[in-house]
């Protein structure tokens, strides 16, 4: 059986940059530049987040983009999220476009309906999608119709050995190991043990471990980026959202600290 797109983006000898934006921050048409950006600057694999009004995972940046969003007028959520990600994936503005992952909530993709909302992300060109308030136990209905896009599991800092087994036997594409307790957001310093904590999670799985919740900078990417198998970095490029032209700079710089 061949890699997924997914995984296949963190095999290139050298580390993965992950960049995550916001879907429909500020408005529709500069989210999607900012995919491009993004794109164009070297990221390897991009989140795509779906704007929410109870974002549990999402640090203050987050979560004023998605308010942002989400007051549109006409709203934004989820299928208009996805036609973001279809029009990317059809025109990414590079020659080779890095996958797509979708960032949501349950609560989203219940109300559209499992099977319905697996069927506009294959159509997107999503390659898997991220569901921080899906645990693996509550995941089976999904995996069940979502054949085609990697389901990605996080791990804390504070799962058990046994609750790692469970996380990293569930996940496809990749695991996303949170750094840190608490919500997305930049931090001054990357926390205490995470060599520890991805050295604990490969023992369990041989897909690629990425880190995140925290990274902010190409000086902390690169220390990722030296215990990792990906850098995952969100808040400190959404804050650059509304300019397409300092996305692309920024995850520039972070490509070449994680690639260094």
């Amino acid at each position: 059986m061949s890699e997924s797109r997914l995984t296949a983006a963190f095999r290139k000898g050298r580390p993965a940059l992950v960049t995550y934006l916001m879907a429909g921050y500020p408005d529709r048409d500069s989210s999607l530049e900012a995919l491009r950006a993004a794109a164009r600057g070297g990221a390897d694999v991009i989140e795509l987040g779906v704007p929410y009004g109870d974002p549990l995972a999402d640090g203050p940046v987050i979560a004023e983009a998605a308010k942002v969003a989400r007051e549109q007028e006409g709203g934004f959520g989820l299928i208009h999220a996805l036609q973001v990600a279809e029009a990317f994936t059809a025109d990414p503005g590079v020659e080779e476009a890095p996958p797509l992952v979708v960032m949501t909530y349950l609560n989203p993709l219940m109300r559209l309906g499992l099977a319905e909302a697996a069927a506009r992300m294959r159509e997107a060109g999503a390659a898997g999608v991220i569901v921080p308030d899906m645990p693996p136990e509550a995941g089976a209905a999904w995996k069940r119709v979502s054949e085609g896009l990697d389901t990605v599991f996080l791990v804390a800092p504070t799962s058990t050995e046994e609750r790692i087994a469970v996380v990293t036997a569930a996940s496809q594409g990749f695991i996303y190991c949170v750094s840190a307790t608490g919500v997305t957001g930049e931090r001054e310093t990357l926390a205490l043990g995470l060599a520890d904590l991805v050295g604990r999670i490969r023992a369990y799985t041989p897909l690629p471990v990425a880190v995140g919740f925290g990274v902010g900078t190409p000086e902390q990417a690169a220390q990722v980026a030296a215990i990792a198998d990906g850098v995952i970095v969100g808040s400190a490029v959404v804050k650059r959202q509304r300019d397409a032209g300092e996305v692309e700079a920024f995850v520039r710089e972070l490509a070449a600290a994680v690639r260094a």
